[in-house]
């Protein structure tokens, strides 16, 4: 186990459980290495903190929890770039945005591929689509139990 001081605290992490970038992130190519960290709060939302730079850190989520229709398959490069085959699982994940207005974005023109197999992680670029870096969350309807509640 090994220990880094982020914005977090301190944290523990085993280096054989890292979240590895190959060629980092967007904007960031010098990040590969990332620890995953649930929100303490629990719902949709993770952390990934970089062990490169521990002042760094990314929210994401799977989008598809806000957006049933979004897909994105990996073609045979993006799968040799995670060293998966045709079929390994390949998830889907976007980093969030939550600006000072709390009107919080997600980056649909530009997934995580993440294999759960080889731990490998590539950001890509969505080109020829209507996606959007700045995607706003659609509006959550309460549930009819959290309507009853509040009656």
């Amino acid at each position: 186990m090994r220990k880094i001081q982020t914005r977090f605290g301190e944290v523990e992490y085993d280096p054989d459980n890292l979240l590895h970038f190959p060629a980092g992130m967007i904007g960031f190519p010098t990040l590969h290495d990332f620890i995953v960290m649930p929100s303490k709060k629990g719902g949709l939302l993770f952390w990934i903190q970089s062990v490169d730079e521990p002042e760094i850190a990314f929210v994401l989520t799977d989008p598809s929890n806000f957006f049933l229709n979004y897909r994105v398959i990996p073609d045979d490069t993006e799968r040799n770039h995670l060293n998966i085959g045709q079929d390994d699982d390949c998830y889907i994940l976007t980093v969030v945005t939550v600006p000072p207005d709390q009107q919080i974005t997600i980056n649909l023109a530009a997934p995580i591929l993440f294999s759960p197999k080889t731990n490998r992680a590539m950001q890509v670029i969505l080109e020829g689509t209507e996606y959007q870096t700045k995607t706003p969350l659609p509006e959550v309807q309460p549930t009819e139990e959290k309507t009853e509640e509040a009656k």
